[in-house]
């Protein structure tokens, strides 16, 4: 017995322990519940009171930058299918107006101008003391290529800003990574050069020779020679069309798919010699400058101008559009420069020039270059507002015969007889690039991509208008005239539209719904034509009056 009681008391403390384990199981989980109840209540608290509750606010001006355009009302639809698509089209819509609202905090890049200090002008501030007060990277910007033997130059940028081809006068021609100042090709053609441009890529330009027109690669290797393009002055490329719009000595516009290599039109514009070309990048029409100071607006789809304006007295010595597409600024031998509205074809300023501007170029930001002589003048808010001064000069040696800004830098090219001159014009490019659309930092991957669903989504050369927003418009007036037509040729209206009534038990399919509809308009059109013909017949019976010989013996 001594030795059986400390087993009992070692049975009894353990199933002691057993107990109040369980027991403090339990507490725990009560405790648990009871966390997760007072989490649960401070969460529905805190939700009560979040003063940062839903999706960021948007400044509304913010949002105004990307609106695109007004949205469609789906009232009037009847189609249900249709209906619920358009909703969900502007819902993408406007979720992408939010998106790229709210993302503008990421573009760190902001345009900035030249302010001066009181009783100075931004307009006496040289090109060596601007160098000397920007950063290291903005100074090297600044330079000069001395080529004093194949001059005068033409110049052209690409895209995305960043190579820069030049073709002199007696042959030379160079394409050169400026930002690295590094040479990509250099040749001489050993034939005059009269004007070059890139195309879709820096691995393609054009070169308009003495006689024709020729395609060179990235190498300086000649791709194509075009015969059907001779005498060539100047040329335009429209990137989203894939099109070289190119201008001849002898009053030929002309327009080469580059993507085919095939000539889809070609027009005679009767107003001799063109060497005043523009394109404008809103709707892709080519604005042409005339001896007799006129300006034409021309489209590949139509043989005779779209526009005709008459802008100088004398002969139109320049023409520049805005990227916006909503200004054109035109010079002529009377020395003055002009600004009209594209919209409306009205002028809206008029700058007397000392001996007149021979090339203009506008930037991405609105500034407007202007060559006068051996001099440019750069002018900031000149077609909205009359400006007194200009925003920047710059005097060169030599008289200039090319400029053009650099797309996404602030910097102004100019060509003339001893060579190439890149300027710093603060304030010119835009600070922000799209990558998708021309970046200029893409590897050879990413170019070859882009190259490829460029060509995916190039636009038909039909669709060139001067109103874009017209496209997807629909003409109410042909519609109506048509359906008149329509009804005067069968004599009756169309039967109105029938609503079949929903039945059960699967009687109320698609198939079903249709074939009692197309029943309906069968059976009331079939009466139209009945009463349409009988009345016919009358009218008939009514004009015929039988005549027999005897009739002239009836009393009158």
């Amino acid at each position: 017995m001594d030795q059986s009681n400390p087993v009992q008391k070692r049975k009894s403390s353990s199933s002691r322990y057993f107990i109040d384990d369980k027991v403090d199981n339990d507490v725990e989980e009560e405790k648990t519940a009871e966390d997760e109840d007072e989490t649960k209540q401070k969460w529905k608290r805190n939700k009560r009171k979040d003063k940062f509750a839903g999706p960021a606010p948007i400044n509304k001006e913010t949002l105004k930058k990307y609106k695109r355009g007004e949205q469609n009302t789906v009232k009037h639809l009847i189609d249900k299918k249709h209906k619920r698509n358009l909703k969900n089209e502007e819902h993408k819509i406007k979720q992408a107006e939010e998106e790229a609202a709210r993302a503008e905090l990421l573009l760190t890049e902001e345009a900035g101008f030249l302010e001066a200090d009181e009783g100075e002008e931004t307009s006496k501030i040289s090109q060596h003391e601007l160098a000397r007060n920007v950063d290291v990277t903005s100074a090297q910007k600044y330079f000069e290529l001395k080529l004093d033997q194949f001059g005068p130059y033409r110049l052209d940028y690409t895209r995305n800003g960043r190579h820069l081809v030049i073709g002199g006068q007696k042959g030379h021609l160079a394409s050169i990574d400026w930002v690295t100042k590094k040479l990509i090709f250099e040749i001489n053609v050993m034939e005059t050069i009269r004007e070059v441009q890139w195309l879709h890529l820096e691995t393609m330009l054009a070169v308009a020779q003495k006689k024709w027109l020729y395609i060179y690669d990235h190498q300086g290797t000649e791709l194509h020679c075009v015969k059907t393009f001779n005498d060539v002055l100047r040329m335009e490329f429209l990137p989203y069309h894939f099109l070289l719009a190119a201008t001849s000595s002898v009053g030929y516009l002309k327009y080469l798919d580059i993507s085919v290599g095939k000539e889809i039109s070609a027009y005679q514009t009767k107003c001799g010699r063109l060497n005043v070309m523009a394109q404008n990048p809103y709707n892709a029409i080519v604005h042409l400058g005339h001896s007799n100071g006129t300006v034409t607006m021309w489209s590949p789809n139509e043989k005779e101008p779209l526009v005709k304006m008459i802008c100088h007295p004398t002969s139109v010595t320049s023409v520049a559009i805005d990227p916006k597409g909503l200004y054109m600024a035109t010079s002529g031998q009377d020395r003055i420069l002009k600004i009209f509205d594209v919209r409306t074809y009205k002028p809206l300023q008029a700058y007397k020039i000392g001996l007149g501007a021979t090339e203009l170029s506008f930037s991405q930001r609105g500034l407007l270059a202007a060559a006068v002589g051996n001099v440019v003048e750069v002018y900031k808010d000149c077609c909205t507002t009359a400006v007194e001064k200009a925003y920047m000069t710059h005097r060169c040696t030599w008289p200039l015969s090319d400029l053009k800004f650099c797309p996404y830098e602030d910097v102004l090219g100019l060509t003339h007889s001893k060579g190439f001159s890149s300027l710093l014009i603060p304030g010119a490019g835009e600070p922000n690039f799209d990558s998708l659309e021309a970046n200029p930092y893409h590897s050879k991957r990413q170019r070859q991509q882009w190259e490829v669903k460029a060509l995916l989504e190039k636009i038909q050369p039909e669709l060139i208008s001067l109103d874009p927003g017209k496209i997807g418009q629909v003409d109410k007036i042909t519609m109506q005239q048509k359906f008149k037509e329509k009804q005067e040729y069968l004599g009756f209206d169309k039967p109105h539209g029938f609503v079949p009534k929903h039945k059960l038990k699967g009687r109320s399919s698609a198939g079903n719904r249709q074939h009692r509809r197309q029943k309906v308009a069968d059976e009331l059109t079939r009466q139209k034509v009945k009463a349409s013909t009988k009345q016919k017949e009358r009218k008939k019976e009514q004009e015929f009056t039988y005549t027999s010989a005897l009739d002239r013996f009836k009393r009158k």
